[in-house]
């Protein structure tokens, strides 16, 4: 079985002005990334794909305690679900555990693609899935949030 956990950015400031690439986290965003991470480091991940957009990268730089491999993925950069499907199943067999860390839609279609069930995917929320394989359908194991006020 392989496990795919999906993490999506913690909130974003949209006070700061810059380009959606660029937007950063809010503190709030950045207290959730660290109780993520706490949550994340039970998991023995072997490769993180982590969109390039600040909010992402930032998000991931903190709830990567446990200190997994990690790739800027341009294509985890998209809010279609039917691109990061394509990014999964081109994931190397050889690997177990895999993490994305990216936007929404996508992620909430990603879920709904892999596992016929639709759930809401709020910022810092992580959804665990178990699959035969990266190219095939799964079940949805678990689903979390870290608090607001960590």
């Amino acid at each position: 079985m392989r496990t795919l956990v999906l993490l999506r950015h913690g909130k974003s400031d949209w006070s700061v002005p810059a380009s959606d690439v660029d937007r950063p986290l809010t503190e709030r965003g950045r207290r959730q990334a660290a109780e993520a991470g706490h949550w994340l480091a039970e998991i023995d991940l072997e490769l993180a794909l982590v969109s390039p957009a600040a909010r992402a990268r930032d998000a991931w730089e903190i709830a990567n305690t446990a200190g997994v491999r990690t790739r800027i993925e341009p294509a985890a950069y998209t809010f279609d679900g039917a691109e990061l499907l394509a990014l999964v199943r081109g994931l190397d067999e050889q690997l177990q555990a895999v993490a994305i860390v990216g936007h929404n839609p996508a992620l909430e279609d990603l879920v709904s693609a892999l596992t016929g069930e639709w759930l809401s995917i709020k910022t810092s929320g992580i959804v665990l899935i178990e699959l035969e394989d990266w190219g095939g359908s799964g079940r949805v194991r678990g689903q979390g949030r870290p608090p607001a006020q960590v």
